[in-house]
């Protein structure tokens, strides 16, 4: 437990380091990368150029300061870092370095202003927070080893088969090198891919599990991103795996990991709704083959949005589940179509995901949500959900990348 002192300390300076909080991140990345370079293999890089990981950590600070006496309410943001940790392989000994390099930043930032109350005060709080967050990424640890084929790390896989969904998207099946069994995992869950690309070395990334558990194999779908730059590791990854990865070739994976899930073992009572835009297809399409095979007694809507054929991934796939069981009710939406998509079939509906459209096509008060996709599509769903008076609590949301806010800028 902190201290009164403290909780009183933290309270005072919240708005003046919410000001600060993007200079105060921004500067504690440059000191820790410089200080100590071997944690940078725990950060994708890209990330840290878009200045996603930064924003992402100042939210992260700003809201624990202004929960400082309520503790209990950050229990979705320290799964999400746990697990996230937890993917990549963060330890316990990481923590002090961590803390060392925020209070020099704070110290940096607001200079005179960071008295030695302050900074004991923030030190104490960043402790207990590691403190809570190391207790529970022991216990994931834990889970993720005692599983049958659990493990922690890295392991290697092969690459089985590479089947192209796209023009842009390309899915990737992986067996384990040695042959022995694979984990069960939640839908929804992402597994991480560590590369040593020559241009960022050992920056891992994160992909959506896309099928369903317990097949021998685990597939993620790949979008080919923007063309990377050669002073920029965005797009490499991706690039990377569309154009170099083959059949046979050796790769190291880290276990299933992630809090935006479903567990099909627990029926659910409402309505569910996917809603996927783009490549956020991925984890949605895992929960609802799931939700399907578990014979879930509830309807399922899966909308679907693309910008056409040509880039629309995984249609044929949410297709058949469609037409497979009664259960489930698929739409497909293009915004931009080609030509003959519209007569031939390709979608049901040309436009945007909007407030009109869910309300027509789904139980807006009824069901619980789940919507994945690029971040404008991710605030107009949020926003039009807003709008038909659907609860916070059933609206549950994933991003691809550091957390970021679902509301318009």
């Amino acid at each position: 437990m902190l201290s009164e002192k403290t909780i009183e300390i933290i309270k005072q300076i919240t708005p003046t380091v919410a000001a600060h909080a993007d200079t105060i991140t921004c500067k504690f990345y440059q000191r820790m990368f410089a200080g100590n370079p071997e944690v940078k293999a725990y950060f994708n890089q890209a990330h840290q150029q878009s200045g996603q990981q930064p924003a992402a950590l100042a939210g992260a600070v700003c809201a624990y300061f202004a929960n400082i006496d309520n503790l209990a309410a950050l229990g979705p943001e320290v799964e999400l870092i746990a697990q996230k940790h937890c993917s990549l392989g963060v330890q316990p000994e990481h923590y002090p370095i961590v803390g060392k390099h925020l209070l020099d930043a704070i110290k940096d930032v607001m200079g005179e202003a960071a008295t030695e109350d302050i900074l004991a005060a923030v030190g104490e709080a960043y402790g207990l927070l590691a403190d809570i967050c190391i207790g529970r990424e022991g216990e994931i640890y834990d889970h993720l080893e005692s599983q049958p084929g659990g493990w922690n790390g890295r392991r290697t896989f092969l690459l089985d088969r590479k089947v192209r969904e796209s023009d842009l998207v390309t899915s990737f099946y992986f067996k384990p090198a040695d042959g022995a069994a694979l984990p069960n995992y939640l839908p929804g869950q992402y597994i991480t891919v560590f590369i040593d690309h020559p241009k960022t070395p050992t920056s891992p990334r994160n992909y959506s599990l896309s099928d369903v558990p317990g097949n021998d194999y685990f597939r993620i779908s790949v979008k080919r991103e923007s063309a990377a730059q050669a002073d920029t590791p965005d797009g490499l990854i991706s690039t990377y795996l569309h154009d170099n990865l083959e059949t046979g070739d050796r790769i190291d994976l880290g276990p299933p990991c992630g809090e935006f899930t479903i567990d099909p073992t627990a029926p659910p009572s409402r309505p569910i709704v996917f809603v996927a835009g783009g490549i956020g297809v991925t984890p949605l399409l895992s929960m609802a083959k799931s939700l399907v095979a578990a014979n879930a007694s509830v309807p399922i809507t899966f909308i679907q949005a693309a910008k056409n054929s040509a880039v629309h991934a995984m249609g044929d796939e949410l297709r058949a589940l469609g037409n497979d069981t009664d259960s489930i009710t698929t739409r497909i939406i293009f915004d931009e179509p080609c030509s003959g998509d519209v007569e031939s079939g390709k979608c049901d509906d040309v436009g945007l995901v909007d407030k009109v459209y869910l309300a027509q096509h789904t139980s807006a008060l009824e069901a619980d949500y789940y919507f994945c996709g690029p971040k404008p599509f991710m605030i107009a769903v949020e926003s039009a959900l807003t709008e038909l008076g659907v609860k916070a609590s059933r609206r549950h949301c994933e991003f691809f990348g550091p957390k970021q806010p679902v509301v318009a800028p």
